[in-house]
């Protein structure tokens, strides 16, 4: 059981690190479109597909993003009391709130892989004089939702390791490789 977790942390953080670090990049693409509608508007037609092509950005950014921010520890806490506790107290706490996040993504998932699968099956356009599918965006929140829950379960692993005073992996303190 000790070497599978160590092995699925391992992985699952190397993964959601480095499509964490890529998608630190996704704010510019945004900013990018944003500026080139404007520029469209002011001097050109205006494009119809740029602001909900900024939109589509940023959901990719955000969903995307998400596995990475767990991983983390950027997520908001009500740290009223939990500043003061020992590690392991936080653990322990940590490895019985991660139920709740897991249940809560398992929700998401599961609504996303149904919509997405209507997207696909039914052609799905936007309502907008772009029109653009929906599928892809669609794919993308499914995917960002499957990474963000398999992330919730790393965390799960980490602190019952951390309660049964193991390092979830050797190396901890370094960035996964």
């Amino acid at each position: 059981m000790l070497k599978f977790a160590r092995t699925y942390i391992r992985i699952v953080d190397a993964v959601n690190y480095r499509l964490g670090r890529i998608m630190m990049y996704g704010i510019f693409v945004m900013m990018a479109i944003l500026l080139w509608s404007s520029i469209s508007k002011t001097f050109f037609l205006p494009s119809l597909w740029t602001l909900e092509m900024a939109q589509f950005a940023m959901v990719a950014y955000y969903i995307l993003g998400g596995p990475y921010s767990i991983q983390m520890g950027s997520n908001v806490r009500m740290d009223l009391f939990y500043g003061a506790w020992k590690p392991c107290t936080k653990a322990l706490v940590d490895a019985f709130t991660v139920f709740f996040l897991i249940f809560y993504l398992a929700v998401l998932l599961w609504g996303a892989i149904d919509s997405t699968a209507y997207a696909f099956q039914y052609s799905e356009r936007s309502p907008t004089a772009w029109r653009p599918y929906l599928s892809p965006i669609k794919m993308i929140m499914t995917i960002g939702f499957l990474l963000m829950l398999l992330q919730a379960i790393s965390e799960l692993f980490k602190d019952i390791l951390r309660v049964r005073g193991l390092e979830p992996c050797p190396a901890d303190d370094e960035e996964p490789a």
